[in-house]
């Protein structure tokens, strides 16, 4: 019977290679937080999930070769036809996951973009696939089923404005 060797980390690399197979980097996803502002003060829009209607800020996948805040534009316009003037730089971000068709939940990094909204439109392309809501902020953090986007609100209250 021999003794056992010590494996060393150079032996141990196929290992550390399939780690890869079971932790994945977060995907990127682009969300828009539209603002107006109304007598009362600054609104938030809140569009509902496709699959089960929880209230979220209208969100996507980044588009090929088009800067990550019209990306938030398109977003918002897709989801709400809605339209206005997005901050070239994102307002900060939070991590969240997206939920496939499959049942299969990816971890994403979601970059936030404040848009000022100027117009909805009555028409957009997700129309009667979502619901669309103007709240103010206290009511947009008991409304959202998600955490980390109610963390990301509390922490920019004073960018709303």
């Amino acid at each position: 019977m021999g003794i056992a060797k010590p494996i060393s980390l150079q032996d141990a690399s196929w290992l550390q290679s399939l780690t890869g197979l079971f932790v994945k980097p977060a995907r990127l996803q682009i969300a828009a937080l539209c603002v107006r502002y109304g007598k009362a003060g600054p609104e938030i829009l809140l569009v509902s999930s496709r699959g089960t209607g929880r209230w979220i800020l209208p969100k996507g996948w980044p588009e090929k070769d088009m800067p990550a805040f019209k990306t938030a534009v398109v977003e918002a316009f897709e989801e709400a036809g809605v339209e206005g003037q997005a901050d070239m730089r994102p307002l900060g971000s939070f991590r969240s996951f997206k939920g496939l068709n499959d049942g299969l939940r990816l971890r994403t990094n979601v970059l936030v973009f404040k848009i000022r909204v100027e117009k909805q439109h009555k028409t957009f392309p997700e129309i009667g696939q979502r619901k669309c809501v103007w709240v103010p902020w206290e009511k947009a953090l008991d409304m959202l089923d998600e955490k980390p986007v109610r963390r990301f609100l509390l922490r920019h209250r004073d960018d709303l404005t």
